[in-house]
């Protein structure tokens, strides 16, 4: 064996992190959308053909990117106020990401809709589903769903235009009155006149 072999390894493994690290860096600074591939590769010095090649897509390197960041840990519910929080403020930051975006619509790229749809469930859904499980909640996989989708919605709304309030809130305003607006979901259903099953 020569010692020719971990060197191209070695060279791609660099590549692939100068590309993840650039990709952490502009969707933060510039948000999702306003980050372009060919951007990323100058930013981490390398092809941008290499995204292509490492990640398959922009929003499945945006998965990588969210993997990075948290690694396989299960997040807290969004019905605890920090992690609403954590995730208005992401969106805020870098826009309508692919995580909310499959959320409402499908993304064009079939491997691309596949990871982002399994991202969002396990970083979104899947915590609140356990949760309602764990409370004895009825239907907690269509609870959890039906939460998601109010956040999702309520924060990809924010760029639409439609709604010039909401547009014009603070990111902390909308988590408040979202969380004010889930509070009812969050406490015990008896107090609201719904059995438990």
């Amino acid at each position: 064996m020569t010692g020719a072999g971990p060197g191209p390894r070695r060279s791609s493994a660099r590549s692939r992190e100068a590309l993840l690290r650039a990709a952490t860096e502009l969707f933060s600074e510039r948000g999702y959308d306003r980050t372009t591939i060919r951007e990323i590769g100058e930013r981490a010095g390398v092809d941008p053909a290499l995204i292509a090649r490492y990640f398959g897509s922009k929003p499945l390197l945006y998965v990588a990117v969210l993997r990075a960041e948290h690694g396989d840990s299960a997040p807290d519910d969004l019905l605890t106020e920090p992690r609403l929080r954590e995730v208005a403020e992401r969106a805020e930051r870098r826009g309508p990401v692919p995580l909310l975006r499959v959320a409402v619509q499908p993304l064009s790229d079939e491997a691309a809709q596949d990871a982002t749809r399994a991202a969002l469930q396990a970083r979104l859904v899947e915590p609140l589903r356990t949760r309602f499980a764990r409370e004895g909640r009825d239907r907690p996989g269509l609870r959890a769903d039906i939460l998601v989708a109010a956040v999702a919605g309520v924060l990809l709304a924010r760029h639409s235009g439609a709604f010039e309030d909401l547009a014009e809130a603070e990111v902390d305003e909308v988590v408040d009155v979202l969380l004010e607006t889930l509070d009812a979901e969050a406490t015990d259903p008896a107090q609201h006149g719904h059995p438990q099953q």
